[in-house]
């Protein structure tokens, strides 16, 4: 792969970060949605991947993509335990939200019908391959 490619999967890596720090921050702030315990864990990861992927970017680093892929897979995490308790999959004895703030589980965790914690799986799955890709190297 050439590094225009790479420097394009980088550049939708950050694009697709930039977006959805937006939206949660949006969500929050405009729609007035306070976010439960593990959605503070996943902005936790989210955030830095917006900037790091953009001063990546910025400083024409090839290699900025290995920390696109650490914090994507941070973030997959808490999002696939966010969306096993969702789903209930993972009793919620286990629930970290308190029983006085925001649950996990409620109707409070869809945006247009879709749960929060789904578009978290999938945007943290879309920034850690883009980053993969933005990382190989083509072999001459």
């Amino acid at each position: 792969m050439n590094r225009l490619y790479g420097e394009t999967a980088l550049g939708l890596a950050w694009v697709i970060a930039l977006i959805a720090s937006l939206a949660v921050l949006f969500i929050g702030e405009v729609l007035g949605q306070t976010p439960c315990v593990l959605c503070w864990f996943q902005r936790a990861f989210m955030f830095p991947l917006a900037i790091i992927l953009g001063l990546g970017l910025w400083w024409q680093d090839p290699r900025v993509g290995r920390y696109g892929v650490v914090l994507a897979l941070g973030g997959a995490a808490v999002a696939a335990w966010h969306m096993g308790l969702y789903v209930g999959i993972i009793p919620e004895r286990v629930q970290p939200c308190t029983a006085t703030g925001p649950s996990c589980t409620d109707d409070n965790q869809l945006v247009l019908g879709i749960p929060i914690p789904l578009m978290a799986v999938v945007t943290f799955a879309l920034i850690g391959a883009l980053s993969v890709l933005s990382l190989k190297e083509k072999k001459s």
